[in-house]
């Protein structure tokens, strides 16, 4: 993990120990986790408000329009195609 080694580990633990006192720790796991969970619901927000602002209403009628230019394309370049096969 990260190219910590287990006594690497051990004295990273020790100074937190020293530094914020043993009563101390849990408050800070609890504290990270709840910035880890507040972190994770911000990023569904943002993927739930992405997916709802592209609704299929407005999708569908695009992809209406796109495939009403592609044949009006396709209608004048197939007359061009057949003027160059003469």
């Amino acid at each position: 993990m990260f190219g910590i080694s287990g006594g690497e580990i051990v004295v990273i633990l020790m100074l937190v120990v020293m530094l914020f006192g043993a009563n101390k720790i849990p408050e800070l796991a609890r504290s990270f986790g709840k910035g880890m969970r507040d972190i994770r619901n911000a990023a569904n927000d943002i993927k739930q408000e992405i997916s709802t602002s592209t609704d299929d209403d407005s999708l569908k009628k695009f992809k209406e329009k796109v495939e009403k230019e592609k044949k009006e394309i396709e209608e004048v370049t197939g007359s061009i195609k057949r003027n160059l096969d003469l």
